[in-house]
């Protein structure tokens, strides 16, 4: 690994709590035009920038990133955020419920992400990582971070206790409930975190696949435009966390119909396949079995362990290979119109209400993946299959940006 601490623009105390936003993938322009109204601090303006511009502008056209480049500029502008004069390391501490995680705010090298010195486990598609890299050269910033983990370091842990036993930066509770504490490593320690940080010999990419291409892309080509190696856009903005203290929730699906069958019918395929109980928990309390929504009732799917690869014996990919693909006729659900997904935070009731108001016919609550198993699979050069891993908390943007020139 390699690190470095950075000068960040981030929000002055007063007004963090109104910048700090939800990251712009996990909210369509709707969601997030919601979310922003009547605050013009939320960092959804330079994010989702679309959502100041005239309804029916193209999400990707000229002036949704010439917008993202003026809402930067107007928080700065306007004081509500800051440009340290220092370079620093930072702690990130997020609290939901009872699960806490604290990670280090840090700059990595777009090389590490190139040769898989932080290795990734899914699939980015074309058209969104365009849209980051664009974002990324038109305001001259990172504005997310990507969220990154690492096997865990007994040393790193101790000088993150001692740097957030001080009074914090910022300390306050989004509008979701859950609290995050952010801390400025003293210069006194900086040179110790990086010496740390950088015995690392592997990151994985937990979640911001798309952010951390697009910020090896738009280094790459500010490269081949001239800038050299201690040039900023050689570096992109993170957070590593220690793999002991994430959270994945379930990545469940939903299938709109049967594919012709009866419900019977289906029931039988699932028996020919897995044994099938009734009268089961709404959420499987262990891998190698699937919870079922099926008719107002929920069933268990279960299966002797399978031998295979890391990725094959995933319960998702048991699933989509023996059932999904066979019986229900979605061959490819990265682009198949009839299956969607619901990340775990939604809960299995939400299951339940899709199913019984008839905008789907099944659902699937499925056991999270652990990050055991993302680790082991990004290190054998795999990828997991689409919608596999729900991280939470999620990072808050506008905490911090990184210029990249």
């Amino acid at each position: 690994m390699k690190t470095k601490p950075f000068i960040a623009i981030r929000p002055a105390e007063a007004t963090v709590a109104k910048i700090a936003a939800v990251p712009y993938d996990v909210v369509d322009s709707r969601e997030a035009a919601e979310l922003a109204a009547g605050n013009p601090l939320s960092f959804l303006h330079v994010s989702r920038p679309e959502i100041d511009l005239p309804a029916g502008t193209g999400i990707y056209s000229d002036a949704v990133y010439a917008q993202a480049r003026k809402a930067l500029s107007g928080l700065v502008e306007s004081g509500a955020m800051l440009r340290d004069a220092d370079a620093s390391y930072y702690i990130y501490r997020q609290q939901m419920g009872g699960h806490v995680q604290t990670g280090v705010v840090a700059c990595c090298h777009i090389d590490d992400y190139g040769d898989d010195v932080i290795r990734k486990h899914e699939k980015t598609r074309q058209d969104k990582e365009d849209d980051r890299t664009r974002h990324v050269l038109e305001t001259g910033a990172n504005t997310g971070p990507v969220f990154l983990t690492y096997r865990d370091v007994a040393a790193i842990d101790a000088v993150v206790a001692e740097c957030s036993a001080a009074r914090p930066l910022y300390d306050f509770v989004s509008d979701d409930g859950n609290r995050h504490s952010v801390w400025k490593v003293p210069a006194r320690v900086t040179d110790t975190m990086r010496g740390l940080l950088d015995k690392v010999p592997l990151a994985y990419v937990a979640d911001g696949h798309h952010r951390a291409k697009a910020a090896w892309r738009a280094g790459s080509e500010l490269r081949a435009a001239g800038a050299g190696p201690d040039a900023e856009c050689n570096w992109f903005l993170a957070v590593l966390f220690p793999a002991s203290q994430l959270m994945i929730l379930p990545y469940n699906r939903l299938v709109a119909d049967l594919n012709g069958l009866t419900a019977d019918a289906f029931l039988a395929r699932c028996g020919e396949v897995f044994t099938v109980a009734s009268g089961a928990a709404k959420a499987p309390s262990a891998p190698r079995s699937v919870s079922m929504y099926l008719g107002g009732k929920w069933y268990s799917l279960a299966w002797p362990e399978f031998g295979g690869d890391p990725v094959s014996v995933l319960d998702v990919s048991v699933l989509q290979e023996r059932l999904l693909a066979p019986v229900l006729g979605i061959a490819d659900p990265r682009t198949d119109s009839r299956i969607s997904f619901a990340g775990g935070i939604r809960g299995t009731g939400y299951l339940e209400a899709e199913v019984d108001s008839g905008r789907a016919a099944v659902a699937f609550s499925m056991a999270p993946v652990t990050v055991g198993q993302m680790m082991s699979i990004a290190d054998a050069g795999a990828i997991m299959p689409p919608k596999s891993t729900w991280f939470e908390p999620k990072l808050r943007s506008g905490l911090f940006v990184h210029e990249i020139r």
